[in-house]
This record gives structure tokens, C-alpha cells and sequence, in this order.
């Protein structure tokens, strides 16, 4: 990847901008102000979900930018209450008229393991599943796939479903650097993303991301989300701030050395934040 207006290509040929703009965790007009300046400095894949209660902020912003909806690449998520057949059809409606779109772009389910489907995972995840594809197969969706999964979890579509995930965002970062979920996209052709690439505001600690930034003539920012993007996932930074939405696209000029690469790898040994997604969580949980 060259540039901002790079793309990847999805195994339906549906192609993906190959940095997205991040909304979690933004209230309101700010998201709407912070999407349209996005957009305005050269973004054109806006990432959101229902969980972070701003999809119609987001629309907003995308509507008042100016930029026709079909040059923009809109990814939204199921929340955990709408997992199951009807519910996720039905939430994707919402999210639909939320944003004031007729489709998405992506559509990811957010989070794999609830508390409530432990013990019927498989069940749980095929009926969500299988609307997700009714969605796509309806044109509502011009790509689906899934949100903090394990390769455990795509498995159980694969064994069930002729339709496989197509993206698979994931905590990613130099502290948790993800080779193995990378490997098994790249050989499950999926597109994996990366959610909280500057380590929800770690990487601003760390000495070694410090002095690597200083190395290159760059901020910590755009060491991290260039660290994505030469291991071949799109980075889903998110500031509010207009000077810092510009920074983290400003990535294209520098080039890390795989010895850098691996160096700033080994933060891999403070690990993953939270619990994996192997831990169920709540229905109302909000975030990531």
C-alpha cells in the first residue's frame, strides 16, 4: 500500500480503502464533525457499530462531507443483544436507518461468545450466520464478517457455511501483533483488520515505540498504524482531533525495516488488552 486511496480486494472483488476511520467511543455531533473531517482529508472507510450509540452522528458526517455514499466504504457491527436469525436481520434495519443508507459495505458480527450462548455456541453463531448471508445475498451488505473472532470461532461458519467471512477485525498492535490470525486470514483469504492499533493510548508509554519514532522522523501514531499496514491489515485508528486525524494517514512516507518490524514486535510480551474473545461476554457490553 502507496497511498490512502489504495485498496485491497476481497475474495468478491468488493475492495476496501486500505486505512479506516475509527468512531468508538465519540459522542454524538462530535463523531459527525470528526467523520466529515475524515473524510475531508482523504478517508473513505468509516468504521462504526451499534454498541458505540453514534450511527447516526456517523451518517451525518458522511452526508454533510460532501462525498457521494458510494465512494465511501461504511462498515458497521451487530450488537451482542441481536445475536439469532430474526434479531440480527433486524438490527441491521436499524442500523440501516440510523445511518440513512440503503446498504453496507461490511457488516461484522461484533463479538463472538455471550454469556447466554456458551453452551449452544455453534447454534448461536450459525443463525446469526445465516442472516448475515440472507442480508448479503439481499444486497443490504456488500461483504460480511466478523469482529473479534478466533480462528476457532471462523471455523464453525466454515464447517457450516459455503459463504466464509470476508473481514476479521481484531485487537491488533505491537503488543499484541497477531502473526497467527494474519496467517489464517491470508490463507482463508479474509481481511484482517486492526482495531485499537495505538494500544487504546499504550503506545504513547512505551520507550521502544518512543526512540523507533524518533528513528524514522515520525510520531508514535503513525509508527503503529505503519506497523498495520506493512503486515498487511488495515489499521482503524480514531482521534477526534484534526491535527491527529491527519497524522494517521500520513503514513505512506516511511518504510519500517523487517528488523524494526520485528523489534517492535516484541512488545508482544506485555500482551493482549482485556480478556480474548474467548471470554463471553454481556449482551449491553459497549466498546470493542
Amino acid at each position: 500500500m502507496n497511498s490512502l486511496t489504495d485498496k485491497y480486494t476481497l475474495i468478491n472483488s468488493v475492495e476496501v480503502p486500505c486505512i479506516a476511520f475509527g468512531t468508538w467511543k465519540m459522542p454524538e455531533e462530535v463523531a459527525a464533525n470528526a467523520v466529515k473531517f475524515a473524510i475531508e482529508s482523504g478517508y473513505r472507510h468509516i468504521d462504526t457499530a451499534a454498541a458505540y450509540q453514534n450511527e447516526e452522528y456517523v451518517g451525518k458526517g458522511i452526508r454533510e462531507s460532501g462525498v457521494k455514499r458510494d465512494e465511501i466504504f461504511l462498515v458497521s457491527k451487530l450488537p451482542n443483544d441481536d445475536h439469532g436469525y430474526q434479531n440480527a436481520i433486524d438490527s441491521c434495519e436499524r442500523s440501516l436507518k440510523r445511518l440513512k443508507t440503503d446498504y453496507l459495505d461490511s457488516y461484522l458480527i461484533h463479538w463472538p461468545v455471550l454469556v447466554e450462548n456458551v453452551d449452544r455456541l455453534e447454534d448461536d453463531l450459525c443463525e446469526t450466520w445465516r442472516a448475515f448471508e440472507k442480508l448479503y445475498n439481499d444486497g443490504k451488505l456488500r461483504s460480511i464478517g466478523t469482529s473479534n473472532f478466533l480462528e476457532e470461532h471462523i471455523e464453525i461458519i466454515k464447517r457450516n457455511f459455503s459463504t466464509y467471512p470476508m473481514i476479521n477485525q481484531v485487537q491488533m498492535h505491537p503488543q499484541n501483533p497477531q502473526e497467527e490470525m494474519i496467517a489464517y486470514c491470508k490463507e482463508n483469504k479474509i481481511l484482517p483488520e486492526a482495531w485499537s492499533p495505538l494500544i487504546q493510548g499504550q503506545a504513547f508509554k512505551r520507550e521502544l515505540l518512543i526512540k523507533m519514532a524518533e528513528k524514522y522522523g515520525v510520531s508514535v501514531a503513525q509508527l503503529c498504524i505503519r506497523f498495520i499496514v506493512q503486515k498487511g491489515a488495515v489499521p482503524v485508528p480514531k482521534s477526534a482531533t484534526p491535527e491527529r486525524i491527519k497524522n494517521n494517514a500520513d503514513v505512506f512516507g516511511f518504510s519500517i525495516s523487517p528488523e524494526d518490524m520485528e523489534k517492535i514486535a516484541t512488545l508482544r510480551e506485555y500482551g493482549m488488552i482485556g480478556n480474548p474473545p474467548s471470554v463471553p461476554r454481556t449482551h449491553q457490553v459497549v466498546g470493542f
